[in-house]
């Protein structure tokens, strides 16, 4: 039997080849998923009274923003959306969540043998609800921006190495527009969570695992332990503490993110998960290292 010529397949027309440039793709994809991320606690505060209706109005917003992700990737870069694959959310979200959450605890955990975080009280577990939508927004908008748009697409176009940087860099110091934010603390969360989060993605090549670490931080954070998250005004959360230490361990103002001791786990974290995406041969080389 002989094979059967086929015919080369079709160029993609000029438009398509413009709009799935990696530049016009970071304009495209990103800039109404930024506008999301930029603008879903203004509709929270519309209902600051109603955590239930809070959630809602979060839950919502992610529908429309995972809608317009999905769309853009299928029918722009006509491809499958792997990095949202169904079949691995329950595991990957799972351990991500109980990850960052560990982390957070294990900052506070040395702040308790130093005497630094002393427990005072505390506030009923309702307390606990209404930061439930602000970490869900923040996870799921943020992870969104900075790794599937940010991160993916430069990796695609520069290799690992570069987008690690430029993402993590652009992620550190886009937190300067907070209240108390310090440049301290753009440059710990530079180090610590770009490292830890891009690699999360890295590792995996699906985003449950850096939504989850990215939620369960910041709940912990606030909904259990209190603190401030990157600057942001401090919410009432299940634990009443007194924090009295030097600022390089507790964060000061900006929050623990901004201490020694969130940068020392949360980026040997990150190392480790790097090294795992290495050992896995998970790095995209960069153009000039590429061969064809």
């Amino acid at each position: 039997m002989t094979a059967m010529n086929t015919l080369p397949a079709p160029p993609p027309p000029a438009w398509l080849r413009t709009v799935q440039h990696p530049l016009a793709r970071l304009l495209l994809l990103g800039t109404p998923l930024f506008a999301f991320m930029a603008t879903y606690a203004e509709f929270m505060d519309q209902f600051a009274t109603q955590p239930v209706l809070r959630i809602a109005a979060v839950v919502a917003m992610m529908i429309v923003g995972a809608a317009i992700y999905i769309g853009f990737v299928r029918h722009v870069e006509r491809r499958p959306v792997s990095e949202l694959a169904a079949a691995p959310l329950l595991k990957e979200l799972g351990t991500g969540l109980l990850i960052g959450s560990a982390l957070y605890a294990g900052c506070v955990g040395i702040l308790m043998l130093l005497g630094i975080y002393r427990i005072n009280g505390f506030n009923p577990v309702s307390t606990m609800v209404p930061e439930i939508a602000a970490a869900l927004g923040s996870g799921f908008f943020e992870e969104m921006v900075f790794r599937a748009v940010l991160f993916r697409i430069v990796e695609e176009w520069l290799g690992s190495w570069v987008s690690l940087l430029v993402s993590s860099f652009i992620f550190g110091f886009l937190h300067l527009i907070n209240p108390e934010a310090t440049i301290i603390g753009a440059i710990f969360i530079t180090v610590e969570a770009g490292i830890l989060l891009a690699a999360a993605y890295m590792v995996t090549r699906r985003l449950w695992m850096s939504i989850g670490f990215h939620m369960s931080w910041n709940y912990t954070q606030s909904a259990v332990f209190s603190g401030i998250v990157s600057g942001n005004a401090p919410a009432p959360g299940l634990i009443r503490p007194i924090i009295d230490g030097p600022e390089l361990l507790t964060g000061g103002q900006f929050g623990i993110e901004a201490s020694l001791t969130a940068f020392g786990l949360c980026t040997a974290t990150g190392i480790i998960l790097l090294v795992m995406a290495i050992r896995r041969g998970l790095i995209v080389p960069a153009p000039w290292q590429r061969t064809r």
